[in-house]
């Protein structure tokens, strides 16, 4: 028995050997391969199981050649933007705008639930292709997990081309697994674009049994609508394999009688304004982190404010560092997160980072009025953006991201005011005791959680 059990020891610490091989190999960032060493020195067994579910970059390797989701960084002008902070309103105009489609609706969303909002967007589709309109949807695997696949065959059956992205065979188990498709988008007709934090889920509109959501959505009209169309015919792509499809819809020469008649429906697309927007993906495979980047030239060049409201606050090196440059150079920086998250272990292991950005200077509002989902950032009246990045390491680093950045007065202050109102429904982060004078277990614990930010 102990020759047995000797020889179980010996293989598994080659095993364990072999595995921090292949982190220190695969030339991550330091932060994140540190944390997977560490999960797998001192979780034993549980711990190079979670990096073999987690960790291991095979969807790169396999996947690399055929996703066609590389960044895309290109900017439009001539656009009109509506703002949307509330689940209700936002599907009210959804519904409207899919109801007026004449040639094709695509939805790219990381979470479609079955439950009753999603049907009832399920049976609007339904009864738009029985008009002849082209009605494909990308979901994310992953993040629909606890959806039966019935739903979404149902949806088949009534016509509705639906496809999954990178699928997985365990989902239940893989559900923080990287390489998800993080994205919102809805594109009605090339014209009507939709861009925000908000999914296809009932809690966006009724809240939780335990508090209410809040979340930040926009539609657009107007030249940035191709990119969006164009994200998501790279996206379907990605998902069908069918490269024939990616066809550029915003070339009229192109568009058959039914699409055109689809412009004549919105009436705001040729509309000739000063507002400029840069549509920014990012991805894994991306050679840079293209929206990372964005963040991080924004806050460090802005003169008078920078203000940002984000659900979770792990932030990469890079984007803590700006952060803390800006507030100590002077700059009003304010970071606004929910005072009550959706994720204990993340909430736990921001506050360290919480704490760390308020001591140099940034001014930290926990929002009381219920989940705060949105995910906007403005600065100093100029530039505004809004989509579905998060500001931690998921986001930048593991996920399909897509955010609108707007260089226009108007939005940016339009948006501003949305953080203005929010502000209202805030307490300051050194008002809570449990922040900033916790015990020493608990600091240790949040302590100890940060390490693992870069996996969470």
């Amino acid at each position: 028995m102990d020759i047995l059990y000797s020889i179980l020891l010996a293989l598994y610490a080659v095993i364990v050997i072999v595995t921090i091989v292949h982190v220190v190999m695969d030339n991550r960032q330091p932060a994140k391969t540190m944390a997977w060493a560490l999960v797998i020195c001192f979780v034993p067994l549980v711990g190079v199981l979670l990096y073999a579910f987690f960790g291991i970059n095979t969807r790169k390797e396999k996947h690399i050649l055929q996703l066609d989701t590389y960044a895309i960084k290109k900017v439009f002008k001539n656009n009109e933007v509506g703002i949307t902070t509330d689940g209700h309103s936002f599907f009210l105009k959804l519904l409207k705008d899919i109801g007026n489609a004449k040639h094709h609706i695509h939805i790219d969303m990381y979470i479609m639930e079955d439950d009753p909002l999603g049907n009832l967007l399920a049976d609007t589709l339904a009864d738009k292709v029985k008009e002849g309109v082209e009605v494909k949807v990308v979901y994310d695997d992953v993040g629909c997990w606890s959806v039966k696949r019935e739903f979404f065959n149902r949806m088949r059956q009534r016509g509705i081309e639906a496809q999954p992205f990178l699928p997985v065979h365990f989902r239940k188990l893989t559900s923080r697994a990287n390489y998800r498709n993080h994205r919102k988008i809805i594109v009605v007709d090339g014209r009507i674009g939709y861009i925000g934090g908000v999914n296809i889920a009932l809690r966006y509109v009724k809240g939780t049994r335990t508090q209410p959501w809040r979340d930040t959505m926009l539609r657009l009209s107007g030249e940035a609508v191709k990119g969006l169309q164009e994200v998501f015919l790279r996206d379907w792509t990605a998902c069908s394999h069918d490269h024939d499809d990616n066809r550029r819809r915003d070339d009229d020469s192109t568009h058959d009688d039914k699409e055109k008649d689809s412009r004549e429906y919105d009436a705001t697309f040729s509309a000739d304004n000063d507002c400029q927007a840069v549509i920014v993906t990012s991805g894994p495979f991306s050679p840079y982190p293209d929206i990372m980047q964005e963040y991080v030239k924004i806050i460090l060049n802005a003169k008078r404010y920078v203000f940002i409201e984000t659900p979770y606050f792990l932030p990469s090196e890079p984007i803590l560092f700006a952060l803390k440059t800006a507030a100590l150079g002077g700059t009003d920086v304010r970071v606004m997160v929910p005072r009550h998250g959706d994720a204990l272990l993340v909430q736990w292991a921001g506050r360290t980072f919480l704490k760390e950005v308020m001591e140099a200077g940034v001014k930290v509002e926990l929002y009381t009025k219920g989940f705060l989902h949105s995910k906007i950032l403005i600065a100093d009246d100029v530039v505004a953006s809004c989509g579905s990045t998060n500001m931690d390491f998921r986001s930048f680093e593991n996920n399909f991201e897509c955010n609108v950045f707007f260089h226009d007065e108007l939005t940016a202050r339009r948006l501003k005011a949305v953080f203005d109102d929010d502000e209202k429904e805030c307490m300051p982060l050194n008002d809570v005791k449990l922040f900033i004078r916790s015990q020493f277990l608990i600091r240790l614990w949040e302590s100890l959680l940060r390490l693992f930010a870069p996996l969470l």
